[in-house]
């Protein structure tokens, strides 16, 4: 054995005994609000998945997928500006500009691409990046990758940003860098702030809203919409794997300069194939549902409330927040496993999140809802809870 395999080994033992190995389940068939499952031989329900609008296999959806393969075939077998771009990769392109409220849009194969390709991009060593100190890790790399001077505030501390903002003044670009919706606390972004704070310091505002994008405002157009404030935002970076058909793929959405820009000098644009027309048409498909579906957000809003409202008379205690992400802070890592564990023994699928992707102390089980369950699902999914809080002590 070599010294590296010995090496690794012992990490993953050191994981195993303190309970904080990740287990990887197994579903056989397409995601949905119930999956078959290879680890319980049988139905479970979601509670765990990102496929906020129910869309990851909605027919349509699916059809879209199917007939851009016929269509484009796998793919072009290399980079846009080498062998040219599909049809399909405008016309996405085009949709997530309209939904953005923005004049251009660039497609990735991951919001992890677009917000590494992005930040380095256009914040070199004569600007200022100041960040949230909960953004996603995307975020955080992207922000780490450039060379523009760094600042972080503490999470949503608007007097701490402000400090941040003085300081930098100076720098040829500020830009503020958020989440719009945080993955982990499920809490939003205080943009109206955010906003005021920009103008006034002539920064620009990049926000991520993966998670907003299909879950915030009343047709679903993300925390932007939320709080009226769209055209204010310069730079909107999100996914399509989350509520926009559930598959893979990023975007940047900004002014026609700024996706030019990106276009000439974005590393992972530039040198990564392009999105699968699959996933650029079954996207494009998911768009299309949004836009003529806002009851599908409707629902899911109203869903969202109900398993709040279930959770606290069960005596637990979710964070508080508007978006679909209900997280229950339950604290060491081994112990937020174990209860997935028992909820995933009582059928109920979700997570438990610890060190390294939440801080020691704060590990939590991650609802994350749908709007394809029913109330008999989400009173099912509440009734487990109560079950397993009491046998573990936890309610």
């Amino acid at each position: 054995m070599s010294h590296l395999e010995q090496s690794l080994r012992e990490d993953l033992a050191r994981m195993e005994q303190a309970g904080t190995k990740k287990t990887f389940r197994h579903i056989t068939g397409p995601m949905d609000t119930t999956v078959g499952m290879q680890e319980t031989n049988g139905e479970v329900l979601v509670l765990s998945s990102n496929n906020y609008l129910g869309l990851a296999n909605h027919p349509e959806v699916i059809a879209a997928g199917k007939a851009a393969l016929d269509t484009y075939g796998a793919g072009t077998a290399s980079v846009r500006f080498i062998c040219g771009t599909f049809t399909i990769h405008e016309q996405i392109e085009a949709a997530l500009a309209r939904l953005h409220r923005q004049e251009a849009a660039l497609t990735y194969v991951s919001c992890w691409a677009a917000n590494t390709g992005l930040i380095p991009s256009i914040a070199g060593a004569e600007d200022y990046l100041i960040s949230d100190a909960l953004n996603h890790a995307s975020l955080i790399d992207g922000c780490r990758m450039s060379k523009a001077k760094r600042a972080i505030y503490a999470h949503s501390d608007m007097a701490e940003l402000e400090e941040k903002l003085q300081q930098a003044q100076g720098a040829r670009r500020i830009f503020i860098v958020t989440d719009g919706v945080f993955s982990m606390e499920g809490d939003i972004a205080n943009l109206p702030v955010i906003v005021a704070l920009a103008k006034q310091y002539g920064a620009a505002i990049i926000l991520d809203d993966s998670h907003g994008v299909g879950v915030m405002g009343t047709h679903g157009r993300g925390t932007a919409e939320h709080f009226d404030c769209e055209r204010d935002i310069d730079i909107i970076t999100g996914t399509l794997g989350k509520a926009l058909g559930g598959a893979a793929g990023g975007y940047v959405a900004g002014s026609a300069a700024l996706i030019d820009y990106l276009n000439q000098v974005s590393r992972p644009q530039l040198f990564s194939n392009a999105l699968p027309a699959t996933i650029a048409a079954s996207a494009m498909k998911a768009i299309e549902i949004l836009e003529r579906e806002p009851q599908r957000v409707a629902r899911l809003h109203t869903i969202t409330q109900r398993m709040r409202d279930g959770l606290m008379a069960a005596g637990f205690k979710p964070h508080a927040g508007a978006s679909a992400i209900v997280p229950i802070i339950v604290g060491d890592t081994a112990f937020a496993i174990q209860m997935s564990q028992a909820l995933l023994k009582a059928g109920i699928f979700i997570t438990g999140f610890g060190y390294p992707v939440v801080p020691e102390g704060t590990a939590r089980l991650r609802i994350q809802m749908c709007a394809s369950l029913t109330d008999a699902q989400i009173d099912r999914a509440i009734d487990a809870f109560k079950t397993v809080g009491k046998q573990l002590g936890v309610i």
